[in-house]
């Protein structure tokens, strides 16, 4: 539409999403559970988390759907997103529909609570080598 009013806005760049992970490594341990102490790194854009094949996060308890939330990147870090199930998620005690996670934050899948953790990349340093007889 070229009204003169509608402009196109840019909704969050890959790229920009992609330095969160450049710059730092995100994970989440089963803190409660039948599989207490599994812990998963989240490094891609969407991370699906249920009790289905196609999930990365597997939870293999039976209040978790098998399609039951995903952890998605943005700029300032993870988010998790509740994809309509059963017994839904919670954050830190709270029931959400979707939220920004901080490091820290309980994540709770039905009867499963998970624990989201950030930590800084170290970065390496840069090195060139320079012939001495050039």
């Amino acid at each position: 539409m070229h009204d003169g009013r509608t402009r196109k806005v840019e909704i969050e760049s890959a790229n920009r999403r992609g330095e969160f992970l450049e710059r730092h490594r995100a994970t989440l341990t089963l803190v409660s559970g039948s599989e207490a102490g599994a812990e998963w790194p989240l490094e891609g854009v969407r991370t699906l988390a249920g009790r289905s094949s196609k999930a990365l996060i597997q939870i293999e308890d039976a209040s978790v759907s098998a399609e039951h939330a995903a952890f998605e990147v943005c700029e300032s870090g993870f988010g998790v997103r509740d994809l309509a199930s059963t017994n839904g998620v919670r954050v830190n005690g709270k029931e959400v529909l979707s939220a920004l996670l901080e490091h820290g934050d309980r994540v709770r899948l039905g009867d499963c609570e998970l624990q989201y953790v950030v930590e800084a990349r170290e970065r390496p340093v840069k090195v060139w080598s320079v012939d001495s007889e050039a």
